[in-house]
């Protein structure tokens, strides 16, 4: 029985998937599922993908989205069908897989472990006896932008860009997803920002109290990347627009559910709280 599962959004991927990684890490027998989410390829993705899910259904589901829509919206709608599935932890992970499969194990324990955290962030730090393999460049350029994005959010997060996330399912994580990203190349730093906007209107736990990041023990740069270094310059902008949208005083942001502290963590809407307290 799975009790996580995890959104990979795939685009043009045919040449890039690594599935025999995929495989073996299935075949382990691991209580997680993959929902491949094919966003619009023009290439041989959609192929590859079934031949994934024929081989094991019970492991793979896959998700065509009708046109190229974007990496922040194939995650949305991936992490939406996530989220209405029976299980207890849910997240994405970048297809070329620069964070090992494995290192899902470390994020569903860390969750399993500290029932107050929503959220896991993968961070890539370089330390001794981690084997972090990025571009000088890319990793200058990642780290300028992660401390602007720090201030900006007045959150001290390190990593907020690395592709790897899971959380915990709850009312609070679905309210997340609910609305389009307003935001693509940096969705990741918008969902730190609805999580703060969201847990100050329902007054609930500060998200210093509920993000934890997890150094990664591995992560590498994969040739293929669609991320260049000027769309590190785009980002900047897009910094603006969340700020603006969500962080300013009297921001209100795209509108979402609304939740109340009791099922913040648990994930009932207030009538199937309502129904539990009475039974």
């Amino acid at each position: 029985m799975t009790d996580c599962i995890v959104v990979i959004p795939c685009y043009n991927e045919a040449a890039r998937l690594p599935v025999d990684a995929f495989r073996q890490f299935a075949a382990c027998g691991h209580p997680v599922r993959f929902l491949l989410v094919n966003d619009g390829s023009r290439d041989d993705t959609q192929s590859i993908l079934e031949g994934l899910r024929d081989w094991d259904a019970g492991r793979f589901e896959v998700l065509r989205l009708p046109r190229n829509m974007g990496k922040a919206e194939a995650v949305r709608r991936g992490m939406l069908r996530a989220l209405a599935e029976p299980v207890e932890m849910a997240g994405f992970w970048d297809a070329d897989l620069a964070t090992p499969l494995e290192s899902i194990l470390e994020f569903r324990e860390t969750l399993r472990q500290h029932p107050h955290l929503q959220m896991v962030l993968g961070a890539r730090i370089r330390l001794l006896g981690r084997r972090i393999e990025r571009r000088i460049l890319r990793r200058c350029l990642g780290r300028t932008f992660a401390v602007v994005a720090s201030i900006v959010l007045r959150l001290p997060v390190y990593d907020t860009q690395c592709g790897a996330k899971m959380f915990r399912v709850s009312a609070a994580t679905r309210c997340l997803f609910e609305q389009p990203f307003c935001t693509n190349w940096i969705f990741d730093v918008e969902l730190l920002a609805r999580l703060i906007r969201l847990h100050k209107a329902a007054k609930l736990r500060p998200p210093e109290e509920c993000v934890h990041e997890l150094p990664l023990t591995r992560w590498r740069d994969v040739a293929g990347s669609k991320v260049r270094s000027r769309d590190f310059f785009k980002a900047f902008f897009e910094l603006v627009r969340i700020y603006w949208t969500y962080l300013r005083p009297g921001a209100i942001g795209p509108r979402t559910g609304r939740i109340g502290p009791s099922e913040a963590t648990t994930g009932e809407r207030p009538a199937e709280a309502d129904r539990r307290r009475a039974a």
